[in-house]
């Protein structure tokens, strides 16, 4: 997949977003880039495995090295982005389904 374009100081001149890091963090975020291939390259070997018959999330959460972890702070990431369409989508729903919802969470809080 083509990457995009990486912010340039001027129309002559691109830079790569590494170049703009300090050492330190540039090698952090190569480091992370590795880590990151290699738990797509470990997820998509096993979704490839013929011999797979059905797809097991916790195997692979499991068996993969910093998978769950990652995926733990990527679905924290997105809890405020999940929050918001909640609340939008309240408007829409019948009182008998808010009151259902308001149920449901005060038997959570219990």
């Amino acid at each position: 997949m083509p990457r995009k374009a990486a912010p340039s100081i001027n129309d002559d001149t691109d830079l790569d977003t590494n170049d703009l890091l300090p050492e330190k963090e540039k090698d952090e975020h190569e480091d992370e880039v590795a880590n990151l291939n290699r738990m797509l390259a470990a997820t998509l070997n096993y979704l490839s495995d013929d011999e797979v018959e059905e797809i097991d999330i916790e195997y692979l959460l499991d068996h993969t090295e910093g998978l769950r972890e990652w995926w733990n702070r990527y679905r924290e990431s997105n809890r405020k982005e999940i929050e918001e369409e909640i609340k939008k989508s309240l408007g829409e729903l019948s009182l008998k389904e808010l009151e259902m919802i308001r149920e449901q969470i005060k038997e959570k809080q219990d």
